[in-house]
């Protein structure tokens, strides 16, 4: 089908700016340029009981978190700890924010979303290590954050997808530690991308583009081979059995499209329940643009599958 009217509009506007080539572009004018673009979402935000930032301590590093708490109900609580896209560069605690807040009040969930560091200062596999060691503190505190320590989902989005995925795939190595329940992924990097179809029908035009994806792995990555480590790529990683189950969503127009729904029929080849599902007319990034009237379906889709995990009314 033809580009979603509302993402056309958006498309038009974005379009309306003449992009400086990519290798002109520093990390740090690209996050102030993201900054810029998430200000006009600042306002009517979703109202929680509790919206929370602390900083958790990890061997040799602190990390930020916001704690997204959906009622004043005392108790552990299930949990779905997020993890932002931004290609592992750009991205923050606020470019998702109203985003989490829509999860949270839709599936009664406790959300924690990780603010792990970023490349090019903290290059491939801090990212990795963040995110999984970030998860591990929170279930091993779980009672300081009174969530269920049993009831932990993973997601995020893009590269934070990627992020969850990566951290369901050591807590397995590790013997289940933490015992991760779910895993909902929104459009993520799987690490077959330029091999796909989709990569090659929507690198240009549909807001992410090859170049963008190009800049983001030079800034991420050391090394060429460094991508292909199942760290960073997960779909290479042979044995998929006995993850947690997942919905995975993937857009029409996004270069990323082919290989979430791989990844999907890889895991469901080797036993892993999955929920897949493209929206159509969508765009990589929609999930975080609260305006997009889909975005609001795919988190309504995404809480209703933690209220089934969960047993949530």
């Amino acid at each position: 089908m033809p580009v979603d009217p509302q993402i056309q509009q958006l498309l038009n506007m974005i379009n309306q700016f003449q992009m400086p080539p990519f290798e002109t572009i520093s990390p740090s004018d690209y996050r102030d340029m993201e900054k810029m673009m998430t200000l006009p979402f600042a306002t009517n935000k979703t109202e929680l009981f509790e919206i929370k930032d602390q900083t958790i301590p990890l061997k040799d590093r602190d990390i930020a978190i916001r704690i997204y708490r959906p009622t004043a109900e005392e108790g552990p609580r299930p949990a779905l700890v997020f993890y932002h896209g931004g290609g592992w560069v750009v991205g923050s605690l606020d470019s998702h924010d109203e985003m989490c807040r829509q999860i949270a009040h839709e599936s009664s969930c406790t959300v924690i979303s990780v603010d792990y560091r970023l490349a090019p200062e903290y290059k491939f596999p801090t990212a990795v290590w963040d995110a999984y060691d970030a998860l591990v503190y929170l279930t091993e505190h779980a009672a300081e954050f009174q969530i269920d320590p049993m009831q932990i989902a993973v997601g995020g989005d893009s590269a934070g997808g990627n992020l969850a995925t990566i951290a369901c795939i050591i807590a397995k190595q590790r013997g289940g530690v933490p015992a991760i329940q779910y895993q909902l992924l929104y459009y993520p990097s799987v690490g077959n991308e330029k091999e796909t179809d989709s990569y090659r029908d929507n690198q240009k035009g549909y807001l992410l583009t090859a170049d963008m994806m190009e800049w983001f792995r030079k800034h991420y990555f050391n090394t060429e081979e460094e991508s292909q480590h199942v760290y960073a790529a997960p779909i290479l990683y042979e044995d998929l059995s006995d993850l947690p189950p997942a919905m995975i969503i993937t857009a029409e127009y996004d270069p990323l499209r082919d290989g979430g729904a791989a990844y999907a029929k890889k895991l469901q080849e080797q036993g892993v329940a999955v929920e897949y599902m493209c929206y159509e007319g969508m765009i990589h990034g929609f999930m975080s643009m609260p305006q997009i009237d889909k975005a609001k379906a795919g988190v309504l889709q995404g809480a209703e599958a933690l209220k089934r995990i969960f047993n949530l009314s």
